[in-house]
């Protein structure tokens, strides 16, 4: 290679290129702490260029898809990051999901190469046995039954006995990095094609805007990895050689959190608003010495009353939020600090590298006050949805992205949103799109029609409600029915909490549900769920 050609190589800010160039000048600070364990930015690479390794001797080449289906580990980061450092595409599961949804997007990504769990690797099979056979499968844990078939890999194994010969495998920063499954508004799921400079380009807008100083940062990832909001906040650390503090997925504790918080000197976390509710409390009880330097919240609701008790109970540390979609890497939006309390309700303002506008359905930018939709167009603007050129359409339409968010801006360029176009729930910090849980409902062949509403909940922010008009109004179907129907349809987190039986759906003049008027009726005649 002459020494432009070499130069060139170099001057790459795709994601595993930038893992390199952080491990090449601090390999042995450390990158990750989980537990009393850590790995360093030189064991972390290493290990990362082991696995790519293991990947491109298989015959995984650029473009191609690799599946991980893993809980938060030092194991996840570097199965991530092997695929993006041979140029593959990574397609992060959702350990939540239940069989067929994840056979469904297994089917629609087409992947060659899977990194899974143990544990997790048996939900795997359904779609396994769609595809053709894996070029490579690789599994973390003890096998568990079903977890074992001919040709899979033992992760530790595998990495310990790789060739050592470097992985030297050009990958531009405009190519596809991540294919991140969204839920269908109207049908399956679709994949959000994420580019290396989009994502890059994110963390680097997240590291101005919130003055990450890199060496004596340490973040707390309580976000899970699958989701692109935990991926991508681990990625200004990994770029300018602080750490992160990974923690298990599922089964949060307030009490643990807190110890974590202190006892690593945690400088910025993130949570959603019923586990901050739960922190804040854990903080006034044990009165802990804290290093925080800024917290935020984001992915749901926060009510006012632990909006509050966050001021009072961190007084003096920035509180910002964030708001966003996968679609856009995600994030779209910051309420800064300083108008924490000016602007409550505000998703704040577009962050850098974004551009915003609020249009009517002729995209004509509508005027203060008044409702329109969110469009965006920017670098972080996904490349499209994965096969779907129906949906990418009209996600474009008229040269930028729409959002489905319905919102408002006031004269200071704060952003309200309103409602939401197609009828997602943010439960718990996950979304839930209504027209799926439907589609799952309505198929119960005593379920003539269903609509799913969210509707508050003090802990969640959210839940998703049914009403059903049954097909034998003498023999409705019970809630418990519907819960077993959905229980292999549907991730827990999508299934509805109350299920109300109605002769007949509320619909306009054009016979579209209203659902304002089933959310009014729950409010008036239903007492919140506990």
């Amino acid at each position: 290679m002459d020494g432009q050609s070499e130069i060139n190589r170099y001057r790459r800010v795709s994601l595993g290129a930038q893992l390199a160039r952080s491990a090449r000048k601090d390999p042995n600070r450390p990158a990750f702490i989980a537990g009393d364990k850590v790995r360093t930015f030189g064991e972390l690479d290493a290990r990362v260029e082991r696995l790519a390794r293991i990947l491109v001797d298989a015959g995984v080449r650029p473009g191609e898809r690799v599946a991980v289906l893993m809980t938060n580990s030092f194991e996840m980061v570097e199965a991530c990051w092997a695929a993006f450092r041979v140029g593959a595409i990574l397609v992060p599961l959702n350990f939540r999901l239940v069989a067929h949804e994840i056979a469904y997007q297994m089917r629609d990504s087409e992947p060659v190469a899977l990194i899974a769990d143990s544990a997790l690797f048996p939900v795997t099979e359904e779609g396994r046995h769609d595809l053709p056979p894996m070029k490579v499968t690789i599994t973390l844990g003890d096998p568990v039954e079903g977890a074992t078939v001919a040709g899979v890999l033992d992760f530790e194994t595998a990495i310990a006995t790789a060739s050592d010969e470097p992985v030297d495998i050009d990958v531009p920063e405009t190519s596809p990095a991540v294919i991140a499954y969204t839920s269908g508004t109207t049908g399956p799921p679709k994949g959000a094609v994420l580019t290396h400079f989009g994502l890059v380009t994110q963390t680097m807008g997240a590291m101005v805007k919130q003055g990450i100083n890199g060496r004596s940062d340490v973040w707390y990832v309580s976000m899970p990895l699958f989701h692109i909001g935990g991926l991508v906040s681990i990625m200004p650390y990994l770029m300018t050689g602080g750490h992160a503090v990974l923690v298990g997925s599922g089964n949060f504790s307030a009490k643990e959190t807190v110890a974590d918080l202190e006892r690593h000197g945690v400088t910025g976390c993130s949570f959603i608003g019923m586990q901050w509710d739960e922190i804040c409390d854990e903080i006034n009880r044990t009165k802990p010495k804290l290093a925080l330097r800024r917290v935020s919240w984001g992915a749901a609701g926060v009510p006012d009353h632990v909006l509050h008790k966050m001021s009072a109970t961190l007084p003096g540390i920035p509180i910002a939020s964030f708001f966003g979609q996968t679609e856009m890497s995600p994030v779209t939006c910051m309420l800064d600090a300083s108008e924490f309390e000016t602007k409550r309700g505000s998703v704040g303002r577009p962050v850098m590298n974004v551009e915003a506008r609020i249009v009517d359905d002729d995209m004509n930018e509508v005027p203060v006050g008044e409702i329109g939709e969110m469009v965006y167009r920017g670098p972080t603007v996904m490349q499209g949805y994965w096969n779907n050129p129906e949906a990418n359409e009209a996600a474009f339409r008229g040269g930028w992205f729409h959002s489905g968010d319905l919102c408002r801006v006031d004269e200071d360029g704060c952003i309200y949103v309103m409602d939401r176009k197609h009828d997602m729930i943010i439960s718990g910090g996950e979304n839930i799109y209504s027209p799926e849980v439907e589609g799952v409902i309505s198929s119960h062949p005593g379920v003539a029609e269903a609509v799913v509403i969210g509707v508050p909940h003090p802990k969640w922010g959210e839940t998703p409600v049914a009403y059903i008009v049954p097909v034998d109004p003498d023999a409705p179907p019970s809630f418990d029915d519907i819960i077993e129907w959905t229980r292999t349809r549907l991730a827990s987190y999508k299934k509805p909490t109350a299920v109300f039986v109605v002769d007949a759906l509320p619909r306009n003049a054009t016979g579209k549900v209203v659902k304002p008027r089933l959310r009014e009726q729950y409010a008036a005649t239903v007492e919140q769920p506990a």
